[in-house]
C-alpha cells in the first residue's frame, strides 16, 4: 500500500514534554517573553529620547533589540500555544511563513553581533580613525545590506519547505514550525534539503563568528598590553560578557543547524533545549549586557522613571 503524499499539509505542533512539566515550562517561557518585551523596549525608548546616545554603538544596539523582539514575539507565543494547546494546528502558509521570519531574524542577529563587534575593534586599535569610518551613514547603510543578505539567506529554505513532500504525516514533533524538523517527518531522503541548511548555517553563522572572535581576540591583545589591573578589567568589561551571550546565541544554533546534515539526530528535547536556547535566552539577556551596564544608558532609563535631569543636562540648560 504506497503512502499518500500530502501536499502544502496543515501542521499539527506536538510539544513532546512531560504533561506535568508543560505548565512550569509555558509559565517559564511567559516569564522571559516578557522580560524580553521589557528590557528591549526600554532601550529602544531610551535611545529614542536621548539624542545623545543616537551614535553608531548604540544604533546597534537598538537594533538588536527590534530584531530580538520580532523574533521573540514570533516565536515564544506559538511555542506556549503547542504547550497549553493539546493538538495546536498551524496552517502551511503561516508555518512557512513564521519558520522565514524567524531564520531571518537568526541572521540579522549574528550579522549585527559581529558588526558590533568590528565597531569595538575599530575603537580600540583605531580611535584615531574611528569618526571617519564609523559615522551613522555607514551603519545604516550596512544594516540595510543586512537586511537584503537575510532575506537571500532564506529564499532557498522557502522553495525547499514548500515542495516537501509529506506521507500521511503532518505532526510536527516540536514546539514551533522549524524547517529541520519538517525536513525530518518528510518522506524524502534527498540530501539537498538539509545540505542547503548545512551550507547557508556555514556561511551566515561561521563567517560572523569568525569576526567576532578576531575582533575581540585582537581586542585582548591590545588590552593585554595595558601593564595595570584596569586593562584587564577593562578586557573583562568589553569582551567576556559580551562573548557569554555570543556563545549561548551561536552555540546551540550552529550545532542545532549543522549537525543533522551531518547524520547526527537529537532526541525532541534537546532540539527544543537548544532552540530555546539560542532564541530565547540571548534576548532577554542582551539589555543587560550591551546597554543597562552603560552609564549613559543608565542615566537615561533613571530620567525616564524619575523625570530628573542628569548634571550634564543641568550644567548645558545653564
Amino acid at each position: 500500500m504506497n503512502d499518500t503524499v500530502l501536499q502544502e499539509p496543515d501542521f499539527v505542533l506536538d510539544c513532546r514534554i512531560d504533561s506535568d512539566k508543560k505548565s512550569l515550562t509555558a509559565a517559564a517561557l511567559a516569564f522571559i517573553y516578557l522580560t524580553i518585551l521589557f528590557g528591549n523596549f526600554l532601550v529602544i525608548l531610551v535611545i529614542l529620547l536621548n539624542h545623545q546616545l543616537q551614535t553608531p554603538m548604540f544604533f546597534y544596539v537598538g537594533a538588536l533589540s527590534v530584531v530580538d523582539i520580532v523574533n521573540s514575539s514570533t516565536l515564544i507565543p506559538q511555542m506556549i500555544c503547542a504547550l497549553l494547546l493539546k493538538g495546536s494546528v498551524v496552517p502551511n502558509h503561516v508555518c512557512l511563513m513564521l519558520n522565514a521570519i524567524v531564520g531571518y531574524m537568526e541572521v540579522l542577529v549574528c550579522l549585527i553581533l559581529a558588526l558590533m563587534a568590528y565597531d569595538r575593534y575599530v575603537a580600540v586599535l583605531n580611535p584615531l580613525r574611528y569618526p571617519s569610518i564609523i559615522t551613522n551613514k555607514t551603519v545604516f547603510a550596512v544594516l540595510l545590506l543586512f537586511n537584503g543578505i537575510g532575506i537571500i539567506g532564506e529564499i532557498p529554505f522557502i522553495i525547499f519547505a514548500k515542495e516537501l513532500p509529506f506521507c500521511n504525516i503532518d505532526v510536527l514533533p516540536f514546539c514551533y514550525c522549524e524547517y529541520a524538523t519538517m525536513v525530518r517527518i518528510a518522506c524524502t531522503d534527498d540530501p539537498k534539503y538539509l545540505l542547503s541548511l548545512f551550507l547557508v548555517t556555514v556561511v551566515l553563522g561561521t563567517g560572523p563568528l569568525t569576526m567576532i572572535l578576531f575582533s575581540y581576540g585582537k581586542i585582548a591583545h591590545a588590552v593585554l598590553k595595558i601593564p595595570s589591573s584596569e586593562g584587564k578589567s577593562k578586557l573583562y568589561n568589553t569582551c567576556v560578557t559580551q562573548l557569554l551571550v555570543i556563545g549561548t546565541q551561536f552555540g546551540p544554533l550552529m550545532i542545532y543547524y549543522m549537525l543533522p546534515a551531518t547524520g547526527i539526530e537529537f532526541s525532541t528535547a534537546e532540539y527544543n533545549t537548544m532552540f530555546l536556547l539560542s532564541n530565547a535566552i540571548p534576548p532577554m539577556l542582551n539589555p543587560i549586557i550591551y546597554s543597562f551596564r552603560n552609564q549613559e544608558i543608565k542615566k537615561s532609563i533613571s530620567k525616564l522613571f524619575t523625570g530628573k535631569r542628569t548634571v550634564a543636562q543641568i550644567g548645558a540648560k545653564k
